[in-house]
């Protein structure tokens, strides 16, 4: 086996334990976004999500409330990704144009789960190169772990001896509402075209 395919199917081995470990509890039938779903989460949306502070392209610090002021793909990875990333954060922006086609305006947003080389400037962009409108964050190694807890995601860096070390993570795009926050998760199988839709049901859902 190739080291690229093996990194691959690392990767893939974690985003099947990520969905065992998320997938198992309806959310209740007083949900408003019930009929958009594809899967429900343990103990709800609620448990997924939830405040942090990280550092933008700029240098600034910003919280979740700067970041999330429209519906929002949220992706959890590292620029140095070989692979895995780079595929993810284009179908996410992907997903964004359709989703503008249809009159629907999210931002794509790209958290570092690397932030020893991945610094604002370099993140910003990477963010930029695949959408104008993608959001790149980084931070420190606690900010950045905060994050990653509140979303449930998982990262551990392969041991190296010099800076080209790989990352393994999880490998979910989360759907995230200024007001609602976390609302649905989508796996690394889903097309830019379903994706687009099913957010296009949480929108509508959402408005009502």
């Amino acid at each position: 086996m190739s080291r690229l395919a093996a990194i691959s199917a690392s990767v893939a081995v974690v985003a099947l334990i990520g969905v065992t470990a998320y997938v198992t509890l309806g959310s209740g039938s007083d949900d408003p976004y019930a009929q958009c779903r594809a899967s429900n989460v343990a103990g709800g949306a609620a448990a997924i999500g939830g405040p942090f502070t990280l550092v933008n392209s700029k240098g600034d610090t910003v919280t979740d409330k700067d970041v999330f002021t429209e519906p929002s793909i949220v992706y959890f990875g590292y620029t140095f990704c070989p692979d895995v990333c780079p595929l993810d954060s284009a179908r996410n922006s992907e997903a964004v144009d359709l989703l503008a086609e249809k009159g629907i305006s999210t931002t794509p947003v790209f958290i570092s789960i690397d932030p020893n080389r991945d610094t604002p400037e370099v993140v910003g962009d990477f963010a930029f190169n695949n959408h104008e409108k993608m959001i790149g964050l980084t931070g420190s190694q606690e900010q950045v772990k905060a994050a990653s807890k509140a979303y449930r995601t998982y990262y551990k860096a392969q041991p190296a001896d010099d800076e080209y070390y790989l990352v393994d993570h999880s490998t979910f795009s989360y759907l995230v509402f200024p007001e609602a926050g976390f609302v649905e998760f989508f796996r690394r199988e889903t097309t830019a075209e379903q994706m687009a839709e099913r957010v296009s049901c949480f929108v509508d859902a959402g408005a009502k």
